[in-house]
């Protein structure tokens, strides 16, 4: 739930800068950079961000998008956002963002406060080379980011990064450090399965998709026993099985909802 609004410049700059460059015979969606590359429309990951010299290398899930409209949407390593933009040559400012307010462990946190000042910082001048985005402020600070390719449903790796608590006050919460990039599932088409690990033990379970539902059949796990927190996460897993799940697919994210609210959120493996 979005409960913070205020202006920020953040990720979603870099996805603007092709509305900047629109005039003569580019289009809009180019840059002056190459005119051929469209910038609208691409997700792109956010590789790092470089602050006084030093790097910072970017969480697993920090990108962005932006529509033609200029409205920018992502998420800048915890918490996701949407803006808008405002333009000045081949420059590019934020206003009027909206930002999440979960709280995630400290190096994604550290990272979005890195990258949040950064972007802050005036408007920036925005370079495509390639499949590659850079951000630059006047101070010589800089944001990379790479062009990342959609993943689909069926044999992607879906790891699992949030759960979400049932009801229309539920939060999204990060999984505890000790199951950080444990739990993840796979989807077959042709076996009308999912397969993988639910932080301690392996799964499987059938599943059938139809019409934004998947409905799963009761999951058969192994029988290993872990640490606690590893097993809380896994109980909490195991809720989505022997029912009807919605899901919701937007670009390399992933997320189940079962019919009493709960939800969980995955991202696409490297």
């Amino acid at each position: 739930m979005y409960r913070q609004k205020q202006r920020i410049t953040l990720t979603a700059a870099l996805a603007l800068l092709p509305l900047a460059a629109a005039c003569g015979s580019e289009q809009a969606g180019s840059t002056t950079a190459d005119a051929r590359k469209p910038v609208t429309g691409v997700h792109w990951a956010v590789d790092s961000v470089t602050v006084d010299g030093k790097q910072h290398k970017a969480p697993t899930d920090a990108h962005v998008t932006i529509d033609e409209s200029g409205k920018a949407q992502g998420n800048y390593g915890c918490n996701h956002f949407s803006a808008q933009a405002s333009f000045d040559g081949d420059r590019v400012r934020l206003g009027d963002a909206t930002v999440t307010e979960m709280a995630c462990e400290d190096k994604p946190m550290t990272f979005e406060q890195n990258l949040a000042r950064t972007l802050a910082d005036g408007p920036l001048k925005t370079e495509v080379t390639g499949n590659s985005l850079t951000l630059t402020t006047d101070a010589g600070d800089t944001v990379r980011l790479t062009e990342e390719k959609a993943a689909p449903l069926y044999g992607t790796k879906w790891t699992v990064t949030t759960l979400g608590k049932g009801g229309p006050d539920g939060v999204a919460e990060p999984l505890p450090k000790e199951a950080e990039g444990k739990a993840h599932l796979t989807f077959d088409k042709a076996a009308g399965t999912v397969s993988g690990r639910l932080t301690c033990n392996k799964v499987n379970a059938e599943a059938t998709v139809r019409d934004g539902r998947i409905t799963l059949g009761p999951a058969s796990t192994t029988r290993m026993m872990c640490e606690a927190s590893l097993m809380a996460t896994e109980k909490r897993l195991l809720r989505l099985f022997d029912g009807t799940v919605s899901y919701r697919l937007e670009h390399r994210t992933l997320t189940l909802t079962s019919e009493n609210g709960e939800s969980v959120t995955a991202v696409a493996g490297q």
